[in-house]
């Protein structure tokens, strides 16, 4: 449940149970691994101690949490096609979909500038946040109080895992697993090309930033046929013009988000690079890892026939 890579001080496994059930508790691993938590979970917080909880088996589970925050825009949509409009009770104000949980459910402020005090005033009983988009100091200061789970997704298959471990937690296995079902078939049915089209996708301007081998929108882009030019670097490099030029760029892809690139944007770097096909793409369909993805292989088909055209 503590949401921290290193603990304050060492511990023996003694410290982590209660009531004679059995937990394993572990330091500085993703506490994306655990399966699920309990009302009985020793908070290990109160002597001192940093570690996350991990349930040996699911059928420990005793608490199925009733007030859900969700920290995580692509978690958020998760959340409600799993079926769980009642029991999510707040979400940040990038959470835009769906609609009307965007109009109606308490905004409790950005992905990395959380509202601390109104995620008190709704005292959840789970919150769930992602190690890259939130901020660690403060999800860890929240841990003290709360419940968390923090995903860490970085490819198709961690998404698939995680929105199976979220369908356990809010016990809607069956809602979840017809979801990693459908979207593993829709993927397996993406055929890949033969020979991927050198691309670069663009997350930011001023300085242009893109995207490296680690990350998710890697991921979508190679199973897309998009043979990511920057795979070999890490995360989210600043690149420049003159590198894109140097490594015969084909094909440059601008997302809406974060940065919202437009169609000016296209203008102004085709100028630069005249050989090379640049388009505006949905960042939403290469970078939310939830149930989205329900939708993106069909994005993906389509985008691969406009590029074919240009």
């Amino acid at each position: 449940m503590i949401v921290v890579e290193k603990p304050k001080k060492s511990f023996s496994q003694g410290d982590c149970s209660r009531n004679q059930k059995s937990y394993q508790c572990l330091v500085g691993l993703k506490i994306s691994n655990f399966s699920a938590y309990t009302s009985e979970v020793f908070f290990a917080y109160n002597k001192g101690y940093f570690c996350t909880m991990i349930l040996k088996s699911i059928e420990n589970l005793s608490l199925t949490p009733l007030r859900i925050i969700s920290l995580v825009p692509s978690q958020t949509e998760l959340l409600f096609d799993l079926g769980l409009d009642e029991q999510v009770v707040g979400i940040t104000k990038f959470c835009i979909h769906p609609t009307n949980w965007f109009k109606t459910k308490t905004r409790v402020g950005g992905t990395k500038n959380i509202n601390i005090a109104t995620i008190k005033k709704l005292n959840p009983t789970l919150i769930i946040a992602n190690k890259e988009e939130n901020v660690k100091e403060q999800i860890e200061e929240l841990a003290k109080d709360y419940p968390v789970w923090l995903t860490d997704v970085n490819n198709l298959d961690d998404a698939l895992k995680m929105i199976e471990a979220i369908g356990v937690l809010t016990n809607t296995q069956k809602n979840a697993h017809h979801i990693t079902q459908k979207i593993t078939t829709n993927f397996e049915q993406l055929a890949a090309k033969k020979t991927p089209i050198n691309t670069c996708y663009l997350i930011w301007k001023n300085p242009y930033m893109t995207v490296g081998g680690d990350t998710f929108i890697n991921d979508m882009l190679q199973r897309s046929s998009f043979n990511n030019l920057f795979s070999n670097e890490k995360r989210y490099p600043e690149i420049s013009i003159s590198q894109l030029l140097i490594a015969n760029c084909q094909l440059l892809l601008l997302s809406s988000e974060p940065y919202p690139f437009k169609q000016i944007h296209i203008d102004e770097l085709q100028l630069q690079l005249p050989h090379t096909k640049i388009l505006l793409v949905d960042g939403e369909m290469f970078s939310w890892y939830g149930s989205r993805l329900l939708k993106a292989t069909e994005y993906f088909s389509q985008l691969r026939a406009s590029v074919a055209k240009l």
